[in-house]
């Protein structure tokens, strides 16, 4: 029995084989395009693809386009090349503005280039580009059934570039040069006063600022320490159950014993 399951799949799959290798052989566009309607519904996104790349210019001003270019560009964004997937629905967008479809294209074309943001250490100009996208189709669509995921996406790849960024400037901290540590957190928590890293970035500053107090020349230890003071009283300030508290308390009293020597 079971062997007879397995020779009925088997000449399924090679009558299937067949009549996909007889429409890509055929001069009859209609035919090619029933065959790669069929293997688009069937998951075979590959083989619609290469179907879909022959004929699309063939077809592009008849009818049957509008919904031929929607599965050409769903074909490219489930087979996970997104690259060209954000660009077919970018076109698909601009040729078919009165769609139903547009909406969910717009979204799905956006969505692509969100794909392709790398991870927060690499260069970070896909997801530039992927935040413009996605806010211009926020912009345009605000009460789209896709808005909150959107919103949620734009969220997630802005807090990317604010953790590249954060580590850009934590580097300077690594390297101990407290100096240039210290400006660069000042300008991140400028440039992103909301971000989920200010406690650590308030936490580096002042952590930087005491080591270039504590390691300073006699004449600049005084202006230095009460930098860091100033540091530690914004890090509590900020959240006063700090992760941090305990390490910055003893660097406190440090900075306090070291305080005492100059008001004598």
């Amino acid at each position: 029995m079971n062997k007879l399951i397995y020779v009925l799949l088997l000449v399924g799959v090679l009558s299937s084989c067949g009549e996909y290798q007889k429409a890509l052989k055929s001069d009859d566009v209609a035919v090619k395009l029933d065959m790669a309607t069929k293997q688009y519904e069937a998951g075979k996104y590959g083989r619609a693809i290469r179907i879909f790349e022959e004929i699309a210019p063939v077809y592009r001003g008849k009818k049957e386009a509008e919904n031929l270019f929607y599965m050409f560009s769903q074909s490219y964004y489930k087979s996970k090349q997104y690259y060209l997937a954000g660009y077919q629905f970018e076109s698909f967008v601009a040729l078919y503005p009165n769609s139903p479809k547009v909406e969910e294209a717009a979204f799905l074309g956006a969505k692509a280039y969100s794909e392709l943001s790398p991870v927060y250490s690499l260069d970070q100009t896909d997801t530039d580009k992927a935040i413009t996208k996605m806010q211009s189709f926020i912009d345009k669509y605000p009460n789209s059934q896709y808005t909150n995921e959107a919103n949620v996406i734009v969220k997630v790849l802005r807090e990317k570039l604010e953790k590249k960024a954060f580590e850009i400037a934590k580097q300077y901290n690594t390297i101990s040069d407290y100096k240039s540590a210290i400006k660069a957190l000042d300008n991140f928590i400028s440039d992103y006063p909301g971000t989920p890293f200010k406690e650590k970035a308030l936490y580096y500053k002042f952590d930087s600022s005491y080591q270039l107090a504590i390691n300073s020349v006699p004449a600049k230890m005084e202006e230095r320490l009460n930098a860091a003071k100033g540091a530690y009283d914004a890090l509590v300030k900020f959240n006063s159950n700090t992760e941090f508290k305990s390490m910055a308390d003893e660097m406190l009293v440090r900075i306090n014993n070291e305080l005492q020597q100059f008001s004598k």
